[in-house]
């Protein structure tokens, strides 16, 4: 185990990067705690990827360093950093037995018989091939090979941090499911430094301490699900996270309220007026409707009923705006209009969240 540090971290696949945009990961100062279990959220191509195989050291940056602990690693192998890599596509010795396969890297250290026996066993249990330990791997089905691949990256117990690269992919829902919980359990029992690959916030959320949330080759936010739930730093951390995602609204804002398209927002936060491009940003857990003269005026388009809530989708000046309605509600006739809970309405300028000088009391808030 051991505590990660990314100093001044930047690469570009160019030979001679010019700007920013030759980047595909841009500068990067972040630490990572020894034995915590991270995850690295984002979509296809925003530098996940890229990012996990520099820690490993299958890729060198073309700036900056790597601490493990205060030692630099930056031009070390994998080998030499004693990491365990998980990728997408399963690796298994076809010609081994799946035992074998799990034995593999405790015999390659010369460990002893015994407890190699033992540890491939509690491993082929966790990822449930107790079974099959003397079947040949070949012919096995691509998510059992996988299952073999993840039980491989974590039979280690020495290891300074396991890495994991969307490994999930091809396994079953259900089982999917079931290797969260283990990988879960197994970081709380061995305190290994976990990072996770992936592009499903359900996995992302549900596997890691902390989310690393990335976008066109940055951090966009660090931090717990709440954290990510509650103050989406980036706009694209609201956007990605939740299901539907934030609403983001054009607004002009100033003091405790917000003004969009000729209507007034109130605030849960007193805001100097900021500059670049001004959005309100709210889940939609916290919108509701309403009728009269309260609230955003919008164009109801649907309702969709999935089954725990229903989803209203709307627009607004030609803009979608959604709200999560309670099972087996009834939109009253006339109601038009959404209404923002005021203290759950966050502010952003060029896409970052802006912090408010002071809350706004309770006592002082308006009704939209």
């Amino acid at each position: 185990m051991t505590q990660i540090t990314l100093d001044n971290l930047a690469h570009s696949y160019l030979p001679n990067p010019q700007s920013e945009d030759d980047f595909a990961l841009k500068q990067l100062d972040h630490v990572w705690k020894d034995g915590e279990a991270y995850a690295l959220l984002g979509a296809s191509g925003c530098g996940k990827s890229t990012l996990l195989n520099i820690i490993s050291g299958l890729l060198v940056p073309s700036r900056g360093r790597i601490l493990f602990d205060d030692k630099d690693v930056t031009h070390q192998d994998t080998v030499a950093r004693n990491i365990a890599q998980v990728f997408q596509f399963p690796v298994v010795y076809d010609t081994m037995t799946v035992g074998d396969n799990l034995a593999f890297p405790l015999r390659n250290r010369g460990m002893d018989p015994a407890y190699i026996a033992k540890r491939v066993q509690q491993i082929a249990s966790m990822i449930g091939m107790d079974d099959l330990l003397k079947r040949k791997a070949r012919g096995l089905t691509a998510d059992a090979k996988q299952k073999i691949s993840l039980g491989r990256g974590m039979v280690r117990e020495d290891v300074n941090a396991i890495l994991f690269d969307e490994p999930l992919t091809v396994i079953d829902p259900h089982m999917k499911w079931e290797l969260r919980t283990q990988l879960k359990a197994l970081h709380n029992e061995f305190g290994h430094t976990m990072i996770y690959v992936t592009h499903d916030q359900t996995e992302a959320l549900t596997f890691a301490d902390k989310v690393v949330v990335m976008h066109d080759g940055r951090v966009v936010q660090l931090g717990t699900p709440e954290e990510l739930f509650d103050t989406p730093e980036h706009t694209f951390v609201g956007y990605f996270i939740g299901s539907p995602g934030m609403n983001l609204i054009d607004a002009e804002v100033s003091g405790s309220m917000a003004h969009c398209g000729g209507h007034s927002v109130p605030l849960g936060g007193h805001y100097t007026a900021p500059g670049g491009h001004v959005q309100i940003g709210i889940r939609p857990e916290f919108v509701t409707i309403a009728s009269g003269e309260e609230g955003l005026p919008v164009t109801i388009k649907r309702i969709e009923d999935v089954g725990r809530h229903q989803i209203l989708r709307a627009e607004f000046a030609g803009k979608p705006v959604n709200a999560i309605l309670p099972e087996g509600m009834t939109v009253p006739a006339g109601a038009n209009r959404l209404k923002f809970a005021p203290e759950r309405v966050n502010v952003y300028a060029d896409d970052w969240r802006v912090t408010p000088l002071h809350s706004v009391s309770a006592t002082t808030k308006e009704a939209v």
